[in-house]
């Protein structure tokens, strides 16, 4: 098959299972696509192609007995902040360029316990910290739907080579909009569990009470397909939760028949694109028309308030997490010194990027004598109202919908010396993030050639209601089934 790299979840599973193909011929053809396109978009930091074809040899030996599920033989790619064992986890820094995790993150022991094809590791925004995936320290990721526009960040190597066909389906991280908002930029499927919902074990952290790791696919039907085996309770993650997890494929429902879907009228903003809220609104009509309840008047009103809420919180947490990296224990350090202590200075101001050292002094500053109950404190207090506000939402409403990002793919360096403008690239996705509910992006239309993702937001451990939707408006719609000109 000569598009055999083009294959969903389901489709590769199918083939597989009836001998049609095998998993190494599957990888084969995903590592050929992969070095076709990654000239052109730079979406992988590592390929790690001998380890990718031992798996799927593995897999195919499985798969020969009958012991298989979903994901066996499949390929797939990670965010390169994901520790995998014998593998560079580079975080995208120059501080952990060299840096070769002596284990697996729990996501990653679990695809493979289930005999999935580890690709190799995506370009990512420096640490996570971006939108755009031009803050990464080796090179910036480019869209496929257009090389001069900017993917979306920081999982935006991950949602490029999906939409892309280099992986059949990717993991990415989330602390403000990483998963979604790259999603609707490169037309994929990306959705970010409930906080504490999938083990954050091994996954370098950002902002601990904000990051949450999860599916990039083609499909909705793919994401439940990755989230049935990505979540579930780990107790090397302290805040991880032990409820039961449910088949998600259970929720691939295509009619909405009395579900209640609120519009956040804040979301809907002064400085959103015209094509972007007519493309969105024109797709919750179509909801509508599936059978969905919509009530265009639902409100969030401390929405206005989370940007800058999550601007204090996120990099808080960022200086004390990223205050490991000295150069004494591992990753990059700086030996031309007098001194300890100038060694440590030199290591953070030539390992960290302007964008990662600019929220560790947000950070550090936040969190200062003096200005801890002025600006912490606050936006702790801001966030306690915020999550108040979707619960209240949520009494009313099965689920929230509104636009993935305000605006179209940007061009590559547009916004990348103004970070206020940055900044507001995720301010639909921030506050799902603040509340720790879950939330997915889908593809819901097109303008200029470009992407338009639309958001569902979901009740807490209620990532069933959101695939539904989504699942709904995919299946009418045929906006997933476009390919990038890459």
């Amino acid at each position: 098959m000569d598009d055999i790299h083009q294959l969903t979840i389901s489709q590769a599973h199918r083939l597989l299972q009836e001998r049609k193909t095998s998993s190494v011929e599957l990888t084969k053809a995903s590592l050929r696509h992969l070095h076709e396109v990654e000239d052109k978009v730079h979406a992988c930091v590592t390929v790690s192609e001998d380890a990718a074809l031992r798996q799927a040899e593995e897999a195919d030996e499985a798969i020969s007995t009958g012991t298989t599920n979903p994901l066996t033989g499949i390929p797939a790619l990670v965010k390169d902040n994901m520790c995998t064992e014998g593998i560079k986890t580079t975080c995208s820094s120059r501080i952990l360029e060299d840096f070769v995790p002596p284990y697996d993150a729990t996501v990653i022991e679990k695809l493979k316990a289930h005999k999935a094809v580890i690709l190799g590791k995506t370009n990512m925004d420096e640490f996570a910290m971006g939108s755009s995936t031009e803050h990464s320290a080796f090179f910036p990721t480019r869209n496929p739907w257009d090389l001069d526009c900017v993917p979306g960040g920081s999982s935006g190597g991950s949602c490029v080579a999906v939409a892309a066909d280099a992986a059949v389906y990717a993991l990415g991280s989330d602390t403000g909009g990483s998963i979604r908002q790259p999603a609707g930029f490169c037309s994929v499927v990306g959705l970010k569990p409930t906080y504490g919902r999938v083990s954050r074990f091994g996954l370098v952290a950002f902002a601990s009470s904000l990051d949450q790791i999860g599916p990039i696919t083609k499909t909705v039907a793919d994401s439940a397909l990755v989230m049935n085996v990505i979540a579930g309770h780990d107790p090397r993650d302290s805040t991880s939760v032990s409820n039961p997890v449910p088949d998600y494929t259970e929720a691939l429902i295509p009619d909405l028949k009395n579900v209640r879907i609120g519009i956040p009228q804040e979301y809907f903003v002064e400085g959103i694109q015209d094509e972007v809220r007519i493309s969105v609104q024109a797709a919750i009509k179509k909801l509508g028309e599936l059978g969905a309840k919509i009530d265009w008047e639902a409100s969030l009103p401390h929405t206005k308030y989370a940007l800058a809420a999550y601007y204090i919180v996120a990099p808080s947490e960022a200086s004390a997490n990223l205050a490991r990296y000295d150069g004494v224990k591992y990753g990059f350090s700086y030996q031309d010194t007098r001194n300890m202590w100038q060694a440590m200075e030199k290591t953070k101001q030539y390992g960290f990027g302007d964008e990662v050292k600019r929220r560790i002094m947000l950070g550090t500053y936040a969190l200062s004598a003096g200005y801890y109950d002025a600006y912490y404190l606050k936006a702790q207090k801001v966030r306690t109202l915020i999550r108040w506000e979707f619960d209240q939402a949520f009494e009313k409403y099965d689920a929230l919908v509104t636009p993935t990002s305000p605006t179209l793919p940007f061009k590559i360096g547009e916004k990348v010396d103004d970070p206020m403008q940055m900044y507001l690239s995720d301010v639909c996705t921030l506050p799902i993030n603040i509340a720790g509910v879950p939330a997915i992006s889908i593809p819901a239309g097109f303008a200029n050639g470009l992407p338009i993702g639309m958001q569902i937001i979901g009740k807490p451990f209620d990532e069933e209601t959101v695939l539904h939707i989504a699942f709904a408006y995919e299946q009418a719609t045929d906006w997933h089934n476009r390919k990038p000109p890459v």
